[in-house]
């Protein structure tokens, strides 16, 4: 997220106002649990994130959203219970905020529950009853949702979680794309001299 600051003319901080705070933190935390030999890879994401950013709560739900169905097939049985919960609590403030019944699914978060039967009744009989503010799924629910699916991910029983790590960041800043747009940022980035320097100290 640095590269991304220097990128946006910004000081250099890990916490760009160019980039959506939870986007920024998924990237963060990308970052730190990807391997040293497979972070330069992350790089050529980096003008993507710039101007990332507004105020609707379907970005953070969104980005909540695709960290817990990401993780979900890999992660240990206990985390798995947490992203079983994270995906409903995910879909109860998109179902408010798109106007969708109650206890509505999409297919995806459907279809990612059905895979852990055990993780989804467990999940439902927990979140019945429970209620979950906006201004507390922003605050606390969204960014711990990030925070264990990467940490999940990252040690999970798989051969290597790095392109997992990678996917996800990448497929996260796909799906705010498709909620915000390309922002000029972004491509001016890509294009600038920038860029090129920014290539060399990451050694892309």
């Amino acid at each position: 997220m640095e590269l991304a600051s220097f990128l946006a003319g910004e000081r250099w901080s890990d916490h760009p106002s160019c980039t959506h705070p939870l986007l920024a933190g998924l990237a963060r935390l990308v970052n730190d649990h990807t391997s040293d030999a497979a972070r330069p890879k992350l790089a050529g994401l980096i003008p993507s994130v710039i101007g990332l950013t507004g105020d609707d709560l379907r970005i953070d739900a969104h980005i909540a959203l695709r960290c817990a169905t990401s993780a979900l097939p890999v992660v240990a049985h206990e985390r798995q219970l947490a992203m079983a919960v994270s995906i409903l609590s995910a879909e109860h403030v998109l179902a408010g905020l798109d106007g969708r019944p109650e206890g509505s699914l999409q297919d995806s978060s459907r279809k990612a529950l059905e895979e852990v039967p055990e993780a989804m009744r467990w999940a439902f009989a927990f979140r019945r009853g429970v209620r979950i503010s906006a201004k507390g799924f922003r605050r606390y629910a969204a960014p711990n949702t990030v925070q264990l699916a990467v940490r999940g991910i990252a040690q999970a029983c798989v051969l290597d979680p790095d392109p997992l790590l990678r996917d996800l960041l990448a497929r996260t800043i796909d799906d705010c794309l498709e909620l915000m747009g390309t922002p000029p940022q972004a491509e001016t980035a890509m294009e600038s001299q920038l860029w090129a320097e920014a290539c060399r100290m990451t050694g892309r």
